[in-house]
Parts: structure tokens; C-alpha cells; sequence
């Protein structure tokens, strides 16, 4: 029997068909330690990693029976994925279950930032007996009739654009490669440059993967580019952005507000942006549902199984 080392112990409701078919081993607690899998890996033909577990040269190494590596999560920042690959072992990812909540966030983020709702409520707390609001200063803005402008048309990038175009936006896309017209007219979405996404869009969204390429994608030049009144919305990889130049261009008044669900230095923000009323954040919650979260387990399950089953279709990583 093919054995599974899980190296977490949550939404095992996910994992119920795995389990059925498989010798599937669980941490007693929340999660095993990276010695601890080191220890265990030589056992196993599978790894069922957490997205913020390393799998390291090392691990691969000691892992002389292991065939798959089952990430939960849609990134593999955390796996040594060309050695992986050249070691023959197959890496999978669970793309499916993160595209609608990460472009639910993605809305709720450009919503948010654009009406001033964390901005009020905040305020509004603090004076505790109300908050007067003056007619004509610290308006919002209006999304209906503007552009949004969406950087990565990949899955997420499609799901935001389909809920965009229903709150009365229209919406502009680069990508790496350029959809064919049938999906473009599908999704009511029009190709630019990427100069030109920067210059017209009053909403700019990030939703492409994080590579050599796409490092500080949004720097100081790109900030200028965009309009005073635009707002920019990452929910993909905080390195995307370069985050002191960011701070900068919303003190300055460069572009006019940002919601930022991820961060160029891990879990923590620039104290600058902190400071500032135009700017919301939350702590890289694309996929923190209940429902999310079982249906990522069930992906990694359907992975795991097609994999030796051949049975349905396996979400495989095929480079870096």
C-alpha cells in the first residue's frame, strides 16, 4: 500500500478518499517540524506539504521513495521545484479551489479602498459617539463606469474580471501571452501593453505568479506612470510591488489609494503603510474560508489519487 506523510493535521473532511485508498500518516499536533519529516520522508512515496513548508534539496534527497510532492496551496515558492523535477518526481498544486475567494478578496479590497469603508469604520470607532462627514471633503470613488486593468489573466485574473464587468466596470488585460479573441469577447476583456494598462486603468489589480520577471513589477517608475486617482490591488505575491516605493508614491499623492492582501517582506507590512488612511490591508487572506480551505485538502486528495490512479487529472507544476 502507497503511503502519505501529511505535514499538517487540519481539514482532514478533505482527505476522506485518500485515507480510504492509502496508509495516510498525520502530525499528533498541528503540524510536523521540518527534522521531523526529515526523519520520516524515507518511508513514504508521497509529501503533503503546507505552503509554508520548506521541501529542500535536503528532504528530496532522503525522500528515496518518494514520487509526488502535493502542495496545498496554488504558489510552490516552497518547494525546490527544478530539482524536484530533475530528480523525476512529479509536483502538483491546487490552483481550482483558490480562483473564486482570492477574487472575491480581490474586489472586496478594490471596494473597500475605493468607498473609504475600513478608513470609516476605524474613524468612526475611535470617536465612539459618531463621526460627522463633511459633504464635499474625503469623498470615495465611483467604480461603476471606470477601468479596472488587470495584470495576469491567468484564473484568478479571469474570475476578477467577470466580477468587475458585473459591478459596471469595463476592463482592460496584460499577459505574458495574449488570450485568443474568442475568450477575449467571452470575457468582454481588451488587450493593451502593459505601458498603456498603466496609463489608462483607474484600477489596477495584480494577479500574476511571482518569477524573475514579475520582481518589483510596480516600482517608482511604474507608480508615475498611472493615474493620480488610481488605486492598486495585489492579492498575488508582495514582491511584485516594490513597497518603499509604494509608501512613497501614496504619501506623495501619486496614485490615490491601494489594497494589499500580500507583502514584499513576508507577514510585514512597511511601518509607512500603517500609517496611512488610503491604504487597506489584510494578512494574505485569499483563501481563508472554511470552504476554501476543505476544498484545497480535496484538491491535494484528487492529486495524491489521480496520480496513482489515473483516474482524473492531476494540477502538475511543470517548471519553476
Amino acid at each position: 500500500m502507497k503511503k502519505v506523510l501529511v505535514t499538517y493535521n487540519m481539514f482532514r473532511e478533505g482527505f476522506v478518499e485518500m485515507e480510504s485508498k492509502y496508509k495516510v500518516t498525520y502530525p499528533e499536533k498541528k503540524s510536523f517540524t521540518y527534522e521531523e519529516v526529515l526523519d520520516l520522508i524515507p518511508a513514504y512515496d508521497v509529501l503533503c506539504s503546507m505552503f509554508n513548508f520548506p521541501v529542500t534539496k535536503e528532504l528530496i534527497d532522503r525522500g528515496t521513495k518518494l514520487q509526488l510532492i502535493a502542495n496545498y496551496a496554488v504558489g510552490y515558492e516552497n518547494i525546490d521545484v527544478a530539482y524536484a523535477l530533475e530528480k523525476g518526481l512529479t509536483v502538483a498544486n491546487t490552483p481550482g479551489p483558490v480562483t473564486a475567494p482570492t477574487a472575491n478578496l480581490a474586489l472586496a479590497l478594490l471596494l473597500d479602498t475605493a468607498r473609504r469603508v475600513t478608513e470609516y469604520d476605524r474613524k468612526l470607532r475611535m470617536k465612539g459617539q459618531g463621526l460627522k462627514v463633511s459633504l464635499s471633503e474625503n469623498l470615495g470613488v465611483a467604480v461603476e463606469g471606470r477601468t479596472l486593468g488587470i495584470i495576469g489573466m491567468g484564473r484568478i485574473g479571469k474570475a476578477f474580471c467577470k466580477r468587475a464587468i458585473a459591478c459596471g466596470m469595463s476592463v482592460i488585460y496584460h499577459n505574458r501571452r495574449r488570450l485568443s479573441l474568442d475568450e477575449e469577447t467571452k470575457l468582454g476583456a481588451a488587450y493593451v501593453s502593459f505601458e498603456e494598462l498603466l496609463e489608462q486603468a483607474d484600477f489596477v489589480s495584480l494577479n500574476a505568479p511571482s518569477t524573475k520577471e514579475t520582481y518589483h513589477l510596480i516600482g517608482e517608475g511604474e507608480l508615475k506612470r498611472m493615474k493620480p486617482s488610481a488605486i492598486l490591488v495585489n492579492t498575488a505575491r508582495g514582491v511584485l510591488v516594490d513597497e518603499h516605493a509604494l509608501v512613497k508614491a501614496l504619501k506623495e499623492g501619486v496614485i490615490w489609494g491601494a489594497g494589499l492582501d500580500v507583502f514584499e517582506f513576508g507577514d510585514h507590512p512597511l511601518p509607512g503603510l500603517l500609517e496611512l488612511d488610503n491604504v487597506v490591508m489584510t494578512p494574505h487572506i485569499g483563501t481563508q474560508t472554511v470552504t476554501s480551505r476543505i476544498e484545497m485538502a480535496k484538491a491535494v486528495s484528487d492529486n495524491v489519487v489521480g496520480f496513482f490512479e489515473g483516474d482524473r487529472p492531476v494540477a502538475r507544476v511543470l517548471h519553476p
